[in-house]
């Protein structure tokens, strides 16, 4: 059986000794595909691989269907839109993610650039604080949940809205359920997004709801840039001077942005929400363990894919 890491970006030794220790323990070969430069040595490398631990390299119909011998996929990581889902059911390959293994790291990220807006992103003029504010969370999963935590510990209020949780489940960790995403954004001068980019997010974050928060709001965006009407954040923000926006994704219009709102806009050079020594051991072990477990026990608790 052999598991193939394809990582464009390495793991960090300390995680590649971990995924080794669990992938060979089980009888497992493990082998490597690291910085590649082509797309051709990606193909070359899971033609004959059993399982592949990814990060955010790009699995398409061409890469699953290469992968003649390939039975699951596990990407280290939360998000998966970059893998072709109906491509892997169509070559009977499971995919999975490894959920809440990065969500303190992305959490921790979102409050950090938090305090980097309030406090004027450090210019040396005189900011505000975070307690006493309130914080609404759009969509309370893994990551919802720490950031709910931490910003507790700073003193906010916080809000959530998920429409697949029931406002019980929400209210008994001391988070104030909301029954829309309207809701949220109305009642909160932070707001926080954690929200998948599919079908029905794309572009959902726009000038109606974004329109909606009190005076100087602030966004905050370590989930996808896609979720984000970027034409209407730029009308946005024009029309208030008081808005503010961070993110851990570079939108496609960073340079008009960083153009027209200097002082307002901030975002990362590249995303870096889970890149911490600790979320990338935990997700590329857990990746490592979700394939034993699924090779010798069919367990399928994370599948992604009908």
């Amino acid at each position: 059986m052999k598991v193939l890491i394809a990582t464009d970006k390495p793991f960090a030794a300390e995680a590649k000794s971990g995924i080794r220790d669990v992938v060979e323990k089980a009888g497992f070969e493990l082998v490597l595909l690291e910085k590649y430069t082509e797309k051709r040595q990606l193909l070359d490398a899971v033609a004959n691989a059993d399982a592949a631990i990814i990060r955010s390299d790009i699995f398409d119909k061409e890469v699953l269907d290469a992968a003649k011998n390939m039975k699951i996929v596990v990407r280290a990581g939360a998000g998966f839109d970059n893998i072709d889902l109906e491509a892997a059911t169509a070559n009977n390959i499971c995919v999975m993610n490894t959920p809440g293994q990065n969500a303190n790291a992305v959490a921790e990220l979102a409050l950090g650039l938090a305090v980097y807006a309030v406090r004027n992103f450090y210019n040396g003029t005189s900011g505000t604080e975070l307690m006493g504010k309130r914080l609404g969370i759009h969509a309370y999963g893994n990551v919802g949940r720490n950031v709910a935590r931490i910003a507790k510990g700073f003193g906010m209020e916080v809000y959530a809205y998920d429409p697949f949780l029931a406002a019980e489940a929400i209210e008994k960790e001391g988070v104030k359920a909301v029954a829309s995403a309207e809701d949220l954004y109305t009642a909160c001068r932070f707001v926080s997004l954690h929200i998948p980019a599919t079908a029905e997010t794309k572009n959902s974050v726009n000038y109606a709801l974004l329109g909606r928060m009190p005076e100087n709001a602030l966004l905050i965006n370590t989930a996808r840039k896609e979720v984000i009407s970027e034409a209407e954040i730029v009308k946005l923000m024009e029309d208030r001077k008081d808005f503010r926006y961070v993110t851990d994704i570079m939108p496609g219009n960073h340079a008009e942005m960083t153009e027209k709102f200097a002082g307002r806009y901030f975002s990362t050079p590249k995303k870096t929400g889970a890149q911490t020594a600790e979320a990338n051991t935990n997700a590329g072990i857990a990746a490592a363990n979700q394939i034993v477990d699924f090779i010798k026990n069919g367990n399928e608790r994370f599948r992604l894919n009908k």
